[in-house]
């Protein structure tokens, strides 16, 4: 079990940094264990957290080239032309033409892709409402105005 964060450590920024880190790495990870097999053709590899992300990040944006998809998940070209191949090949990504440059090609999520997206993220959501029943009125509230500025510190 752990031990609550002393009075100290609570107030000071570099304590506060501290038990973010820790509380926010420990959800994470808790949330990481609820991914389950992909299913069909996908099965035979599940899907890394990057694929999971880039995958993601087309599905949210639209459309997306692969450079813009590397620039946003912060990774080298090469690295992700392996990951865009990895997604096409199970059929949860297809490229098409860009729609002004002919040297280029656009990213779109596909049924399939968005499926599984789709269902990633209710089984997660449905363990987050299932814990979140197990607090306070008050603690909840603090969630919901702490929720933004945790997703301001994930974009800096």
């Amino acid at each position: 079990m752990t031990t609550p964060p002393t009075r100290d450590r609570a107030t000071s920024q570099p304590g506060l940094a501290e038990e973010l880190r820790i509380s926010i790495a420990r959800l994470s990870r808790r949330l990481r264990t609820l991914r389950s097999p992909t299913s069909g053709d996908a099965a035979r590899s599940p899907l890394s957290l990057t694929q999971f992300a880039a995958l993601a990040a087309i599905e949210r944006h639209g459309s997306m080239t692969p450079r813009e998809l590397a620039d946003h998940e912060k990774v080298q070209p090469p690295s992700m032309t392996r990951v865009i191949a990895f997604l096409e090949e199970r059929g949860l990504v297809a490229r098409s033409p860009h729609p002004t440059d002919g040297r280029q090609v656009v990213l779109n999520a596909t049924e399939a892709g968005a499926a599984l997206l789709s269902d990633e993220r209710r089984r997660k959501e449905a363990w987050l409402a299932r814990r979140l029943t197990e607090l306070t009125e008050e603690e909840r509230r603090i969630l919901r105005r702490a929720a933004p500025i945790i997703d301001k510190l994930s974009r800096s």
